[in-house]
């Protein structure tokens, strides 16, 4: 029997059939779950939800008293609760995350020269990369992302392996997949795009549109990349990511135009985060959007191009306004996202630099916006914004 309560009436042992209000007011990226961790739920009482469905017939109600193998552990005085360790802030995981993206750069280097020379790859650094990454992104997500951004004509395939490859791992992360999964797809992130090595450089870095010639030569990377990785061997979900990461749910993407029941969840996942880094980026043909122009232009897209389950997980992954979306504030004030709330992927917590009140800059502080009464009304893209301001943020360590 399906049964709504108030989110203080929560306990674990409940099965969860919905939670009241809009989806990006909470953290969870499932509709229904099994209330089976202290974390989810912990995060569900502070997330400011005040209503839930649960399902009587799958989990506890309110009125039951959850049974265990032994009593409650008798209260001793004096004693010290246990801490949890803080986590590592992003100026701090930068210094290592650095090392990794550098010779991450060196790596994914490397195998591009092996394809292009038809020699064997280095999968055993590969593999140890994306290790290195997974353990990066799981100190602090934003530092490695904040390094492989920015992009050049000459680097742009490289950073957007490593950084798809990130996106992977933190979304599988989210979705709560095994370590041997998320280390597959964090693989396959960051090969899915090797069939574009080889490509004459007058094509990948055409200034202007490609000719319906040349895209139709271009579409072809998702194939030539899985006959490479076929070669050497690796796992389905590395093979499946690379030659279906550009179908769409709505059978308009290619190779295969496939329908929406044979695409699995990793190509699912991996159209998404492609998608979301190539809209961030600088590349030879256009200027990337802010990271919170990339969410939204995505969710006008979701329903026909993305699972929209696993595009909610994606959202509460990197934030409805991601770490270093630039915005202005209710209070007139100017600030770059630093990092997500707890308690609502609207209000994140932002590092504050200018005040168009005074028209100057100001002491740079950081402000949770689920605590204060300031709100966003605006997504600021920063070369529009150091027009307006007549500011070079570069020089101001805000981009």
């Amino acid at each position: 029997m399906k049964k709504k309560i108030n989110v203080s009436d929560a306990r674990l042992g409940m099965y969860i059939d919905s939670l009241c209000g809009h989806w990006i007011d909470h953290p969870f990226w499932r509709k229904s779950f099994m209330l089976d961790q202290q974390k989810d739920l912990d995060d569900l009482q502070v997330c400011g939800t005040k209503e839930l469905w649960i399902d009587t017939d799958l989990g506890a109600d309110v009125e039951c008293t959850i049974a265990t193998d032994q009593p409650p552990a008798p209260e001793v005085a004096n004693q010290k609760k246990v801490e949890l360790e803080p986590p590592v802030i992003l100026s701090d995981e930068i210094k290592r995350a650095r090392k990794i993206h550098t010779q991450g750069q060196l790596d994914v280097t490397d195998m591009f020269k092996r394809v292009c020379n038809n020699d064997e790859l280095r999968l055993d650094r590969a593999l140890i990369l994306v290790d290195e990454i997974r353990k990066s992104t799981a100190r602090n997500q934003n530092a490695f992302l904040s390094l492989t951004r920015p992009k050049n004509d000459q680097d742009y395939l490289c950073m957007h392996s490593l950084a798809t490859c990130a996106l992977m791992i933190m979304l599988g992360r989210k979705m709560k997949m095994d370590f041997e999964t998320i280390i597959s797809l964090g693989l396959a992130g960051l090969l899915h795009d090797i069939g574009n090595v080889g490509f004459p450089d007058d094509l990948i870095n055409k200034p202007g549109k490609l000719t319906q010639e040349e895209y139709d030569i271009v579409k072809t990377h998702p194939v030539r990349g899985w006959k490479i990785l076929n070669a050497h061997h690796l796992d389905n979900i590395v093979l499946d990511v690379c030659l279906h990461h550009h179908e769409r749910m709505d059978g308009t993407g290619y190779p295969e135009s496939l329908p929406l029941d044979s695409l699995s969840l990793f190509a699912r996942m991996a159209a998404i985060c492609d998608t979301y880094d190539s809209l961030i980026s600088d590349s030879y043909y256009r200027r990337g959007i802010s990271p919170a122009n990339a969410i939204r232009q995505m969710t006008k897209w979701q329903e026909g191009q993305f699972d929209m389950t696993v595009f909610q997980a994606f959202v509460r992954t990197v934030g409805f306004y991601p770490f270093g979306t630039l915005v202005k504030l209710k209070s007139g004030r100017v600030g770059v996202v630093e990092e997500q709330s707890k308690k609502s992927l609207a209000s994140p917590i932002v590092r504050v630099f200018f005040s168009t009140r005074v028209d100057e800059p100001i002491f740079q502080e950081w402000v949770d916006l689920s605590k204060v009464q300031d709100a966003i009304v605006s997504v600021e893209e920063a070369d529009e914004l150091e027009e307006e301001l007549r500011i070079d943020l570069r020089i101001m360590s805000v981009i």
